[in-house]
């Protein structure tokens, strides 16, 4: 199908206004209309970026989980994450999507940014350039790409209400650059935030058609954040294009009225269907159902048992009880497998773009080289285990995921930073006869930010599997000690602490109940986390059994998490019971993190106890569920010996922090950037006895490390993705070179951040009062010191900056050619990126001390020179003049440096910019 606007005007005339009108709402959650008149198939979405979920959030329909986005751009490779793009997109076309939510171009402006491990940097250039990148490897496999927030949606508190007042200029130059570059490399869509910009709300938002559509020539679809729409005619009016979700909604026959009545012209409508269709087009969504498109995800997807179960049976069911032998029904009531994806499915689902889960309920568990073991599979619906069988010859399937996984590992180590290096790393693994893998995190290292970018992964790599994995072969023997517990509450329970109570297989029995409490559907799941309990007819109350089997003896702690009327009972006795009213209709907190209400309760080893908690479905309170449980905390002074001693008693030291599932996530801002006391004393205890130690930092954005200059060695892991510790594995042991470098400035202590403000003021609003002074700019115009620069990171070798060479004048609007030449002073073959930033001290306008222009890395062997050729393109001299309303440059002399970070600018030459001819 042609995408000429001839052939999409022929096919708008076969529209009614009113069946236009109605094609802009979402047919459900994640589906647009299909509309039989002009051959149009639903378009099918998925949230990202670290990985495409598909339609449903089900822990047994996994999904390829690479770094996340912070770490991606860390990498400051836009080759690698074109690629990275490519299997995204892959992974949309297995799970039949055809529109991936990704990426989100918001920017690192405070460190307390909740969502920051989703976002790419603090810089508009560096994180214009990656979006790009990862647009293009998307869109060049027939998935369209989103470019989301749109726009200043950078901190997550009251994001559903603030209004964010921020100067034309730095709209212009910050927060509105990286969504200029993403139309520039061809965006299909664009997403409109929740939040209002300087008294407006985005879906209502002037900036919608100015600059978006008008000035940039953007041709795509504006797609709301789901529910952000608020109104019908304001929004309608405005160039917001396509309502998500649906079928109910201020749009819909509302909007159609609205046509009808002429408070909404029909010519505005048209332009909006007109844009659709043109989407329909460019991903061949325009020949009708069997139109060429992905097909369905192929992970149990299929084989949904019954609609009901069996309603006749399963009414009778009352307990969470095994079933009894005598009951020839018993087996229909449990299902080890996931619901099906019929393309006609209309079933209620949450109401927000932020719906997601943290890590899959499945545990990591080492294997073949850095390759944990998939859960047991099941192959009934008693979920008895299959039999063993000889090991099959290596399939295209097997090869397509050993090409993903080796892909997804590279780009662990390409975005790994090493930020402190006392001759430590690498590690030499023959010259090593014990090493301590210390923390919590180590064993159960968190993959991925909350929210609704999360993905159930099928197979997880740790930090403590990669590198048993790399020293398996050798002499080398691993020690594990968890230390003390990190602080945080209590995790969804996992299936290596619980068993189904009818089955007896790990994991959980979820049941759906009618207001008498029958059973009306049954099955096994893998974990406590529950988001979205499939509905069926007559649901009332959704139950989740476990039957736990404590490993440690003492007082527990136990809850569930979500809205209204909730019980927990533990063997019969309850141990709370209430009504817990929502107090937010944010998306991420009603969907995906609920909070969860905690009691207490001593168990015994080898005493099994039956867990079931209750909630009933009501209005406005979504379906997620969850079933908490935290065995008694281990007494941290003897912890901290233990790591100590285990430490003390090693050739190396490997101790692993980070941050917990509620500290980093979609919803909520960050208070502090605090790793907590007992997480800080273990890094403090092990390296007091250990030189050789390496803290490995597992988060996804700053955090504080009062440590980092005592330990050994400092790298950053970011939240690495499925194949984190084999990636990381690679960078210890000197497989690979650690390749990443700061996308964001990370502060040595919170107070000296110069933006912390993230809450707005009691009128709801949020002040940008820096302007232009984000992140690394911030911190020059305010002369202080960070612990780690924008830019920063090593490598295994080093590099003198030999000579910078500037052409000795440009014209105004022209793109220039940098050219630094650097020289691999160390022992081993490297990778630098060279950083060139602009400067313009005799100014007439306010402007940044210095800024990124551009950056290109180079490879070198050991006393090898190399040229690093940086192209910086014209719109990093230009400012916008507020007066004109116009992008202007001025001429005179600028200065040019060049170095390793925003804080590390060793070479330095002026440039002469003069007037473009005619001017």
């Amino acid at each position: 199908m042609g995408t000429s606007d001839e052939e999409i005007d022929r096919l708008l005339g076969k529209l009614t206004p009113r069946a236009r009108a109605l094609l802009l709402t979402g047919a459900t959650t994640w589906r647009t209309k299909a509309e039989p008149a002009v051959s149009l198939r639903e378009l099918v979405m998925s949230d990202g970026p670290a990985g495409v979920r598909g339609e449903a959030w089900d822990e047994r329909i996994t999904s390829v989980l690479l770094p996340s986005a912070s770490a991606l751009a860390a990498t400051w490779d836009e080759a690698l994450v074109e690629r990275l793009g490519g299997l995204l997109a892959a992974e949309a076309r297995r799970k039949g999507v055809d529109v991936l939510l990704a990426p989100t171009l918001n920017l690192h402006r405070s460190p307390l940014g909740g969502r920051h491990f989703e976002c790419l940097s603090e810089d508009p250039e560096l994180t214009g350039r990656i979006g790009a990148a990862l647009i293009r490897g998307v869109q060049a496999h027939g998935v369209a790409a989103t470019a989301k927030h749109y726009v200043a949606n950078d901190s997550e508190t009251d994001r559903l209400t603030v209004d964010v007042r921020v100067g034309e200029r730095a709209l212009r130059e910050v927060y509105l650059a990286p969504f200029e570059a993403a139309v520039a490399a061809g965006v299909r869509l664009v997403m409109a935030g929740y939040n209002a910009v300087n008294g407006t709300t985005m879906t209502a938002s002037a900036l919608l058609t100015d600059p978006l559509k008008s000035e940039w020539g953007f041709d795509g679809v504006v797609v709301s954040d789901w529910g952000a729409v608020r109104g019908t005619v304001d929004t309608a009016r405005a160039g917001l294009d396509l309502a998500m979700p649906g079928p109910e909604g201020p749009w819909g026959e509302a909007l159609a009225r609205a046509v009808a009545d002429g408070d909404v012209p029909g010519a505005t409508v048209d332009d909006k269907a007109r844009r659709l269709l043109r989407l329909a087009a460019r991903l061949d969504a325009l020949d009708g159902p069997d139109s060429p498109r992905p097909p369905p995800t192929g992970e149990s997807r299929g084989g949904e048992r019954r609609a009901a179960v069996r309603a006749s049976s399963a009414a009778r069911r009352d307990t969470c009880l095994p079933v009894s032998v005598d009951d020839p029904h018993g087996a229909e009531h449990l299902s080890d497998r996931a619901p099906s994806s019929s393309r006609g499915s209309s079933r209620p689902a949450p109401t927000g773009e932020s719906r997601g889960g943290q890590r899959s309920a499945v545990p990591a568990s080492s294997a073949a080289r850095g390759t944990p073991r998939r859960p047991v599979p099941t192959d009934n619906a008693r979920g008895t285990e299959r039999p063993s069988a000889p090991a099959p010859s290596p399939t295209r399937d097997d090869r397509t995921r050993a090409r993903v996984r080796t892909l997804a590992r590279r780009a662990v180590a390409a975005g790994a930073v090493l930020l402190a290096n006392r001759d430590v790393l690498p590690l030499d693994p023959e010259r090593l006869a014990t090493v301590a893998v210390i923390g919590a995190h180590a064993a159960r290292t968190r993959t991925q930010g909350g929210g609704s970018a999360g993905v159930f992964p099928g197979e997880e790599v740790s930090v403590l599997d990669g590198i048993r994995a790399e020293l398996r072969d050798r002499a080398a023997r691993v020690v594990h000690v968890p230390g003390p517990r990190p602080d945080g509450p209590a995790p969804p329970l996992a299936p290596d602490d619980c068993t189904d109570p009818r089955s007896g297989l790990p994991g959980v029995l979820l049941r759906m109940l009618d207001a008498e409490g029958r059973e009306l559907y049954a099955e096994r799941r893998l974990g406590g986390q529950l988001l979205e309990p499939r509905l069926v007819p007559g649901a009332h109350t959704v139950e989740i059994c476990a039957r736990l089997r404590p490993r440690t003896a003492g007082r527990w702690t136990l809850g569930v998490a979500g809205f209204g009327r909730m019980s927990l009972t533990l063997d019969g006795r309850t141990l709370l019971a209430g009504d817990f009213p929502p107090r937010t209709d944010d998306p991420a907190v009603v969907h995906v993190n609920p909070p969860a209400h905690y009691a207490t309760a001593d168990l015994a080893v080898g005493r099994d106890a039956l867990l079931v908690a209750r909630r009933e479905l009501a209005p406005g309170t979504g379906r997620a569920t969850v079933l908490v449980a935290a065995p008694p905390a281990p007494d941290v002074a003897a912890a901290l010996s233990e790591a100590a001693r285990a430490a003390a008693g090693a050739d190396a030291a490997i101790v692993v922090v980070g941050t917990t599932e509620h500290g980093e996530s979609e919803g909520h801002d960050r208070t502090d950037l605090a790793l907590g006391a007992t997480q800080d004393a273990l890094v403090r205890a092990v390296t007091a006895v250990n030189p050789r130690t390496v803290a490995v930092v597992n988060s996804g954005g700053p955090v504080e490390l009062p440590w980092r200059e005592q330990v050994g060695a400092v790298l950053l892991a970011w939240f690495p993705g499925q194949e984190g510790g084999a990636g990381l594995a690679d960078v210890i042991f000197g497989r690979a070179e650690p390749g990443g470098r700061l996308p964001t400035t990370w502060p040595a202590a919170l107070a000296d951040a110069p933006v912390t403000r993230t809450r707005p003021d009691r009128a709801g609003r949020l002040d940008y009062d820096e302007g232009l002074h984000v992140g690394h700019r911030g911190w020059l115009r305010h002369h202080r010191t960070p612990a780690y620069w924008f830019g920063h990171g090593l490598g295994y070798t080093t590099w003198s900056y030999d000579e910078l060479t500037v052409p000795t004048a440009a014209r105004a609007g022209d793109d220039l050619t940098v050219r630094v030449r650097v020289r691999n002073t160390g022992v081993r073959e490297g990778r630098e990126v060279v950083q060139v930033y602009l400067a313009r001290p005799a100014s007439a306008l306010d402007r940044p001390v210095r800024w990124l222009a551009g950056y290109a890395a180079v490879r070198a062997r050991p006393g090898e020179t190399a040229t690093a050729t940086v192209r910086v393109p014209a719109r990093a001299l230009r400012h916008w003049s507020v007066a004109e309303h116009a992008w202007r440059t001025e001429t005179g002399t600028w200065r040019v440096l060049a170095g390793r970070s925003a804080g590390d600018v060793p070479l330095a030459a002026d440039l002469e910019v003069v007037p473009a001819p005619g001017e």
